[in-house]
């Protein structure tokens, strides 16, 4: 159990998530009405993203500070998983958009530079797997995440806010917190960050176990 707590946390926080985010009575805002109970969804998954990310480049920086192939290990699950998220993250963004908008996708800058961060990463799996030299190839990596998450922040945070953005606190438009009184939308959205979080932390050890065994069973067959 004290190995397993975190896991437990994670099934009983999401499970939270799904059905307080579909039953809560939720503020009733111009336009987004029900639409807004994408917000435990679409928002909370990528900040769940943006925070597997800071673990993968902190295990890029450590492998490269050590040369240890199992924080390359944890750094490449850790930016899969993100890309996992920001892939059902953006959907579920189109999806509500499509609702609130109109439209699945529009011409709108936070959109299109979700999609370039998207893409970054997706360069960033084309890379590592352009690489054969297994030391070559995580060093490339680290160095790779790093400069790509310096630049997916400003992509992201900063650069739509000096534009017109229809998404709530960007572009001049007022984010949730200066027009939402209502706190029952915290009482989901701060859990369903831990949760989905836990969740993505979950999927990634796992997927470093896998990635070890497997070379485990590689050396053994080479030095049969």
């Amino acid at each position: 159990m004290k190995t397993y707590w975190w896991k437990i946390l994670a099934i009983l926080l999401l499970a939270y998530t799904i059905v307080a985010g579909l039953l809560i009575e939720v503020p009733r805002l111009p336009i987004l009405n029900e639409t807004i109970r994408a917000l435990f969804f679409h928002v909370t998954m990528w900040f769940g993203m943006l925070l597997m990310l800071i673990v993968s480049v902190y295990y890029g920086v450590k492998y490269l500070r050590t040369g240890d192939l199992m924080y390359d290990d944890l750094a490449v699950e850790f930016t899969n998983t993100a890309i996992l998220f920001g892939v059902v993250g953006i959907s579920t963004g189109m999806i509500w958009a499509k609702f609130t908008w109109g439209d699945y996708w529009t011409n709108d800058p936070k959109l299109n530079a979700s999609a370039i961060g998207l893409l970054m990463y997706f360069a960033y799996l084309v890379l590592r797997n352009s690489l054969t030299d297994v030391y070559q190839r995580a060093r490339i990596s680290a160095v790779y995440s790093i400069f790509a998450f310096a630049a997916f922040i400003p992509l992201i945070f900063i650069l739509p806010r000096l534009t017109d953005s229809l998404h709530p606190g960007n572009g001049g438009n007022p984010g949730f917190n200066a027009y939402d009184m209502d706190s029952k939308l915290r009482t989901v959205f701060y859990p369903a960050i831990i949760g989905w979080t836990l969740l993505g932390t979950w999927i990634s050890t796992l997927r470093v176990r896998y990635r070890r065994l497997e070379r485990k069973l590689e050396d053994n067959l080479i030095n049969q």
